[in-house]
């Protein structure tokens, strides 16, 4: 199992950053894929990564203490998991974590979990990038 994580402060009031995050299709819409699709639960992505055209089903979950949490229901990954939790005080805190691990056979020259943390890295902070982009504009 591999896990990605970005953390980052906002001068926001945690209300204000809950509200972004769970507006699904435009904070997941943030990351710079090709392709978003919400519809109750389920959430559909594509994008490119290198060769690749990688598609992911999602579906949002509850999970304890998360703000916004989802799994991977079919895709590249043997499991791949989502959340975003906050922490208030002073300035709020989110911390994006992604742990995932990928399919085996699709493990190889093109694709490794290295790309993988790679690519989910620059999503994760695009993302946070809308959200103070968001908050500076309020």
């Amino acid at each position: 199992m591999e896990t990605v994580s970005v953390t980052r402060t906002f001068d926001a009031s945690p209300e204000s950053i809950r509200g972004l995050v769970t507006d699904v299709r435009p904070f997941i819409e943030a990351c710079g894929f090709d392709d978003v699709s919400v519809t109750g639960s389920a959430v559909h992505i594509e994008n490119s990564v290198g060769l690749l055209t990688i598609e992911l089903d999602l579906e949002l979950v509850d999970e304890p203490g998360a703000v916004l949490a989802y799994e991977q229901r079919e895709g590249i990954f043997d499991t791949m998991t989502t959340r975003y939790e906050l922490d208030a005080g002073a300035s709020t805190t989110l911390t994006a974590t992604t742990d995932f691990a990928l399919d085996v056979a699709l493990v190889g020259e093109i694709l490794d979990s290295t790309v993988i943390e790679r690519q989910r890295q620059k999503e994760l902070a695009a993302q946070f990038g809308y959200l103070a982009d968001a908050v500076a504009d309020s």
